[in-house]
Parts: structure tokens; C-alpha cells; sequence
């Protein structure tokens, strides 16, 4: 290991030393902060979730100084349940670092162990499945048990299918789901909402499970399309109101019709921009 290498990864390592004292010093039941002594998992847990996604947001804005200070604040996360589960004499962060290493290990045999390493990104995906299936083969019964309830429903709803995948419950090309799409889509259309929600709030779901199906089977990430969706609907949205209010009009007081020119009228002038 080459010198630099050295004095990087003991400053690494002194981080992380001095991230964990930090947060045991504030949950000291004496001297540590009142709100932090209050907190616990379930409480802490919101924050974790919050975390992770400004995380995304920061890859997502390309601000790598922004994603600097949020991994620092998901980090913070795991070091304060580590230090929660430490107090509680369940683990420390130290096993919980060695866990994942150990992990990471057992699931990469074409780097760490003599298994070929000229694998395909999409065999070292499928490898990767078995393994965490054996890991989860002698404490769970169902090939689709331990997906988190928490996740958001589409990420939850691609993990289902690609579990199920492995064990062969899954369509044969993405030209039959686009075809349970739109059987979805009339059964949708023929209930009448107003007098059965419930139902209608099911095949609605059903819906959207085939929506995630077919983005899987497209090679496509669902969250991801619809997160900018969003986005190019907001975009969109707001030039539509600069341009309402540059005529001294006022939105509330227009028609669906005249909204809808207006909303056309930026889609026009976005694809003559592109």
C-alpha cells in the first residue's frame, strides 16, 4: 500500500472514531443533549428515510458539494441506531461496518474468491439475488418475505417482482405485460369510482403493479420516470403561470380550455427549444 493510501485511510478511520464518541457524548444521560437522550429507533427512523433521499436529490442536482455533506448526515444515521442498539446491548457500529463487510465479501465471489470474473452486470445482479436468498433461505419461508412494508410502494413493487422472477413467476417479454396494462386500464374504466371506491382503489393499484412490471421489463426505473414526471410537469406548470401572469390574466379565473391552450402552448415552445 503506497503512502498516501496509508494516511488516508487512518484519517478515514479517525473520522469515524471521532463521528461515534460524538454521538455518545450526546446521548450521555448526563451531560449529552436533552432531545437526543429522548430519541430512539422509531423516532430516529423518519430521519434516516429523510436522509437517504437527500441523498438522491443531491446526485440527481449533480451538486457533489451538496452530496458531500449529505452522505455525512446518512452516515450520522446509522451511527446514531448503532448507538442506540450499543446501549441497549444489541451491537456497536464496529459489527455493524464488519457485517457489511462480511456481506459484501460473500455476495462478490468473481472479485473476492476464485469464481470467473467475466460475468455480465445482469448474471452479477441474478448472482447477487441467489446469494441474499440463500442468506435468507433458513429463517423465512417465502421467496418474497423480508421486502420492507416501508419502502415507497413502486420501489416495493419492483423488489416483489423481481423476487418472484428468480423463482419463475414472471411474464415472457414486455410486449404481454403492455397487454395486462391495458386489461388493467379497462377494468379501471368500467367500475364507476363514485359508488365503489374500494374497488376502484384496488384495480387502480393493480394498475400501477403492472406499470412497474412493464418499466422492469423495459430496463427502466420506475421511481426515477415518475420522479421526472414530476418534475417536467412542475417545469412545465410554472411556465405555464409566468405566462398567464405576463398577460395580466389571472389562473383561477380561466377555463379548462383556455388552461389548456396555455399548457400547449409551453409544450410547443419547449420542443422548438430541445
Amino acid at each position: 500500500m503506497a503512502k498516501g493510501e496509508s494516511t488516508k485511510s487512518a484519517n478515514a478511520d479517525a473520522g469515524i472514531d471521532r463521528l461515534v464518541q460524538i454521538m455518545r457524548k450526546l446521548r450521555d444521560p448526563e451531560c449529552g443533549c436533552p432531545w437526543d437522550i429522548e430519541q430512539d429507533f422509531d423516532t430516529i427512523a423518519p430521519y434516516t428515510i429523510e436522509e437517504a433521499y437527500e441523498v438522491a436529490d443531491a446526485i440527481r442536482k449533480r451538486d457533489w458539494n451538496e452530496l458531500k455533506g449529505e452522505l455525512g448526515d446518512l452516515l450520522l444515521q446509522a451511527v446514531y441506531h448503532s448507538q442506540i442498539a450499543y446501549e441497549k446491548n444489541l451491537f456497536d457500529f464496529d459489527e455493524v461496518a464488519h457485517a457489511s463487510a462480511d456481506k459484501m465479501v460473500s455476495r462478490h465471489p468473481h472479485v473476492f474468491e476464485a469464481e470467473s470474473q467475466e460475468k455480465t452486470a445482469e448474471e452479477q445482479i441474478l448472482d447477487w439475488e441467489r446469494s441474499k436468498a440463500r442468506e435468507r433461505k433458513d429463517t423465512e419461508d417465502s421467496a418474497l418475505s423480508g421486502i420492507a412494508v416501508a419502502l415507497p410502494a413502486l420501489t416495493r413493487a419492483l423488489k416483489l417482482q423481481n423476487r418472484a422472477a428468480l423463482v419463475g413467476f414472471d411474464w415472457n417479454s414486455s410486449v404481454d405485460v403492455l397487454e395486462k396494462v391495458v386489461e388493467e386500464a379497462k377494468e379501471l374504466e368500467a367500475i364507476d369510482s363514485a359508488v365503489e371506491k374500494a374497488r376502484a382503489e384496488e384495480e387502480f393499484g393493480d394498475l400501477l403493479f403492472s406499470l412497474v412490471n412493464l418499466a422492469r421489463h423495459l430496463s427502466l426505473d420506475a421511481e426515477s420516470a415518475l420522479r421526472r414526471a414530476n418534475e417536467k410537469f412542475q417545469r412545465r406548470f410554472s411556465r405555464m403561470e409566468q405566462r398567464i401572469k405576463e398577460t395580466g390574466r389571472d389562473i383561477r379565473r380561466m377555463e379548462i380550455d383556455e388552461l389548456d391552450e396555455a399548457w400547449n402552448a409551453v409544450k410547443l415552445g419547449e420542443s422548438k427549444e430541445a
